[in-house]
């Protein structure tokens, strides 16, 4: 069983969607305590994103720490960009979710 946290950044975007879409969220959240593995793979095999109508949630995936880190939200246009960003952050995720981890 993984345990599911969230960025800063994830909840902020979280928060100005429909209710819609965060019970779709909730839905992946579900899936992902039991196989974090669903969704497209992006890069590299824990890094993945899950499409939500015409959006994407972006997790990070953490086997040693029985971990997903829900990171980021998108629209296709600007994708690429939060894809970048994610992978520039790898460092402060992780340190941020070990912190998560312990508490």
């Amino acid at each position: 069983m993984f345990h599911i946290f969230h960025a800063a950044i994830f909840d902020k975007k979280l928060n100005k969607m429909p209710y819609e879409f965060y019970r779709c969220v909730g839905a992946i959240e579900e899936q992902l305590v039991v196989n974090p593995y669903v969704g497209d793979q992006l890069q590299v095999p824990w890094f993945r994103e899950k499409k939500i109508g015409k959006f994407r949630v972006y997790y990070l995936i953490y086997d040693d720490l029985n971990a997903v880190y829900m990171v980021n939200i998108s629209g296709k246009k600007d994708q690429q960009q939060v894809i970048d960003t994610v992978l520039l952050l790898l460092d402060i995720y992780k340190s941020e979710v070990r912190n998560l981890v312990r508490r």
